[in-house]
Parts: C-alpha cells; sequence; structure tokens
C-alpha cells in the first residue's frame, strides 16, 4: 500500500506523537494478557484481517493503537513483512478437527450430534452490570456453582458433505491439485484462482465481506445458501521434515472456523429442476469468526456464478475488500492536497467570472 506515513515538518510531528502519547495514557493500565484473555473474539477478527496468527502480538498492536482494529491489523501486517518464511506447511485436513462447536442448518440430525458449544446465539442480549464490578480470580472460582464432571474427550466428527457426496446429490468437482497462488508475494490478476480468492476473503474486512454476501441473499446476486455445517475448533499444523520429507512434523495447533455452504446449481424453475444439484461455498477463518466465515462462503458461491451483480464481480469484491487496503486509501484523503484542489478552485472560479 503506498499510502502510509508521509514527511512533514519535523518538530510538529514529534508533538504529535507526544499528545498521541499523552491519549492513549491512562491511571488503570491493561496488561497485554488481560486484553488477550478478555477480548478474545476481538482478537480472533485481527489476526483473520492481518493474515498473522498470534494472539499475543494481535493483543499488543490493539493496545498500541487505543482498539483501532485498522491500525493494529496494519500493525501486524508491517510486522509480519519481517519475518523470514521458513516453511511452508502441509495442508489441513479438517475432517480432523478437535471440536468445541459443530452445528448444521440442512438436517436436525447428524452423525455426531449438533454440539452448541460457545455462542451468543441464545444468549438474552442483556447488559449484565454485573461486570462492571471488577473480581479476581478466587472470588469468581468462590461464586460458581458447582458444575457436573465433564469429559476430557477430544470430540471429532465426520463431514456432513460427505454423506450427501455418497447420495451424489453434490455437484461433482475434479479435484485440483495445482500450487496454491500465494497472495502476499504475487500480485493478484484477473481471472483470479479459487485458492487466491479464498486467501483474500480470509483477508478481507469482516464488514465489507458481511455487506457482499448481504447483498447476494437479497436479490443483488444468485445466491441464498444453507449452511450444511459450521465448525470451530483446533486443526495442527505440520510442515515436511527435513530428513524426510515423507514424514511431517506438527509444529503446534490453531483455533479456525470452518463453514461449508450448500447453494442449487440452477434456479428452481419446473423445467431445470430434474437437473438441479447443489454445489458449494467454502470459508475457513482464523479464531472464533462465525460470521465472516459464512459471509465467506457465500461470497465464494456467489462467485462461481455468472450475472451483472456486484457480488457476481470478481475484481469489485476482491479488489475493495482487503481492510489495509480500504482504510488506506481512504485515510490518505487527510494528506495535503493543495496543488489538485487549487486546480479544480480556479476551473469553478473561471466558470463563474464567464
Amino acid at each position: 500500500m503506498a499510502y502510509v506515513a508521509v514527511t512533514g515538518g519535523r518538530e510538529a510531528i514529534e508533538q504529535s506523537l507526544k499528545l498521541l502519547e499523552i491519549f492513549r495514557d491512562s491511571k488503570e493500565d491493561i496488561s497485554v494478557s488481560s486484553i488477550k484473555e478478555n477480548m478474545g473474539l476481538l482478537i480472533d477478527k485481527i489476526m483473520s484481517e492481518a493474515g498473522f496468527y498470534s494472539q499475543e502480538y494481535a493483543a499488543l498492536a490493539l493496545k498500541q493503537c487505543e482498539g483501532s482494529v485498522e491500525e493494529a491489523v496494519f500493525l501486524l501486517r508491517a510486522y509480519r513483512s519481517t519475518l523470514p518464511r521458513n516453511y511452508y506447511s502441509n495442508p489441513v485436513d479438517t475432517r480432523d478437527m478437535r471440536l468445541i462447536r459443530r452445528i448444521s442448518a440442512a438436517f436436525k440430525d447428524i452423525p455426531g450430534g449438533q454440539i452448541l458449544g460457545p455462542t451468543y446465539d441464545y444468549s438474552h442480549r442483556l447488559l449484565d452490570f454485573s461486570l462492571m464490578e471488577e473480581k479476581n480470580a478466587d472470588e469468581k472460582k468462590e461464586e460458581q456453582e458447582p458444575e457436573e464432571e465433564l469429559s476430557g474427550a477430544d470430540i471429532h466428527c465426520g463431514r456432513v458433505t460427505d454423506l450427501l457426496r455418497e447420495e451424489k446429490v453434490l455437484e461433482y468437482v475434479e479435484e485440483d491439485n495445482t500450487e496454491p497462488f500465494d497472495v502476499t508475494c504475487n500480485l493478484l490478476t484477473f481471472p483470479a484462482p479459487r485458492s487466491a480468492r479464498l486467501q483474500t476473503f480470509a483477508r478481507s474486512d469482516a464488514g465489507f465481506l458481511g455487506g457482499v454476501a448481504y447483498s447476494a441473499m437479497r436479490g443483488y446476486g444468485a445466491t441464498h445458501p444453507t449452511v450444511s455445517e459450521l465448525r470451530c475448533g483446533y486443526v495442527e499444523v505440520c510442515v515436511p521434515y527435513a530428513l524426510n520429507e515423507e514424514e511431517e512434523l506438527c509444529i503446534g495447533e490453531i483455533l479456525v472456523t470452518e463453514v461449508e455452504a450448500l447453494v442449487p446449481s440452477c434456479t428452481e424453475t419446473d423445467e431445470e429442476f430434474d437437473k438441479m444439484t447443489l454445489s458449494g461455498g467454502y470459508g475457513l477463518i482464523f479464531g472464533r469468526n462465525e460470521n465472516k466465515a459464512i459471509a465467506m462462503s457465500i461470497a465464494d458461491a456467489s462467485l462461481e456464478t455468472v450475472g451483472d451483480t456486484p457480488s457476481q464481480d470478481e475484481e469489485f469484491v476482491l479488489t475493495h475488500g482487503d481492510c489495509l487496503e480500504m482504510s488506506g486509501f481512504i485515510s490518505h484523503l487527510k494528506l495535503p492536497h493543495y496543488v489538485t484542489f487549487q486546480s479544480k478552485l480556479d476551473r469553478v472560479r473561471a466558470k463563474e467570472e464567464a
């Protein structure tokens, strides 16, 4: 992004930075660990848009920029660009996901059952004023009611779409073994491969992506999907073993949200009903980030259709969704535009004089 820091009067800039420190200073300092533990969903949003998985550094960036998501993403991407890329991880099979949440809107009963997990979907959306009172860990522990003993066993479940493939109701898609397109190292061109689309969506602004998905469902597109399965859990990240590439080493695990959406392959008219199958849209996002993952699956499915609506315009959707590019281009309007504005002003004055 070309629109970043600019030069100016040294003394004025130094005073501006001092003022920034004053505004950021607080009598009640909040620790990075506290931000990480108490702002989990915000941390996940920042990691997603930055394309950088580090809860601690995301919390640090959030503290440094007074809670501005755009600035935090900027800081993380700038830091990520300084790091060496030592490995390319092997493809992750999300069938092996260690689940904390798993639901299906397409079927009531699914093998393994519906797992509600941690979600605000069933909360009353009423302000909890008890949270205004600060309590330490011991006080919280004393107030907790005794709970039933929970099983510590990991939960693993197969995919719902695997069952549909067995019934042959899903549209057949050939396996694509081409090397994934890396949007962080290569210029995005159009038409873009699907791997580039998904990477761009994963780093896109959640609000923009939600707007694209909303427009597609409201009629500015041809997509109104059903969520076949939403899964949230931990997946292992492995890299090839240096001494034997046929083996792999697990270097850790990350929390992700995955969504598979089902879309009719054609319009539901009597003429086309006999030819109808189900195609899919896909979303995979860092952390607990369900709305963005669903929006990503809708946007993915929408770009697979042909039409004149904004949600079906690949260049429009992929170019304008990047959080950093978007905020950078808008904020550049704060930079000096004296010459261009004076030119416009002179033309207006000349017109009035004429």
